[in-house]
């Protein structure tokens, strides 16, 4: 094994139990949780399998990771990507997938986006207003837009590039794929702060609504 796959191999395993010490389960006791977390491992692997609908040496999709994070926390989000992976695995070949190169999907596609996207978050709530268009514009859209894009450039610096694409091609598609999912996971923050805020564990309305107004 190479050493960046030694170094992914650590990173998932490092991520998982550092998430594991914040006990990713509790999240899931919040009942009105229970079911988009049901829904997302049922939904999300159909967006992982679509990478095998690419040319040759794109194994790019949607992943949700940023979503996942914003709705269920960092913890859950990092237990639930390897789930939604090895399902998305068994829909395509009916088996489990190669240990080395499924891990460094899962790292550079799910792990990587999702945690940068928490510091971005984090960053957001601590030094911009707490304001409800901050959430859905900083945390839902160009968070992802961030993410997804930077991941695409920092694999290209550590030579995760297929040999059989050029440098344009692949961070052009990274620069797509960004804009794609930031523009989805955007759109689904929006409806549900307007519709469903129990379903996003990182909004609160005490947080980023204005209070009411008193009257006097």
């Amino acid at each position: 094994m190479s050493p960046l796959g030694w170094l992914e191999h650590g990173v998932l395993a490092g991520t998982l139990l550092l998430a594991l010490a914040f006990k990713p389960w509790l999240p899931l006791r919040h009942a009105p949780l229970q079911s988009p977390w049901l829904a997302a491992l049922i939904l999300l692997p159909f967006a992982w399998w679509t990478q095998h609908l690419m040319p040759s040496g794109f194994s790019l999709h949607l992943s949700g990771a940023c979503l996942l994070v914003l709705m269920f926390g960092w913890p859950l989000a990092m237990w639930t990507l390897p789930l939604v992976s090895l399902l998305s695995e068994g829909l395509s070949q009916g088996t489990l997938p190669q240990w080395g190169p499924w891990v460094a999907h899962v790292v550079w596609l799910g792990v990587l986006p999702g945690t940068f996207a928490l510091a971005l978050g984090l960053a957001i709530r601590r030094w911009l207003p707490h304001h409800l268009f901050v959430y859905i514009l900083g945390r839902g859209f160009f968070t992802t837009a961030l993410s997804v894009t930077f991941m695409g450039v920092l694999a290209w610096l550590a030579g995760r590039k297929p040999l059989s694409l050029g440098d344009d091609e692949w961070l052009l598609a990274h620069w797509l794929l960004g804009w794609g999912e930031a523009i989805s996971t955007g759109m689904l923050t929006a409806i549900f702060v307007a519709f469903k805020p129990q379903w996003l564990l990182t909004y609160s309305d005490a947080r980023y609504l204005p209070p009411p107004d008193r009257a006097t």
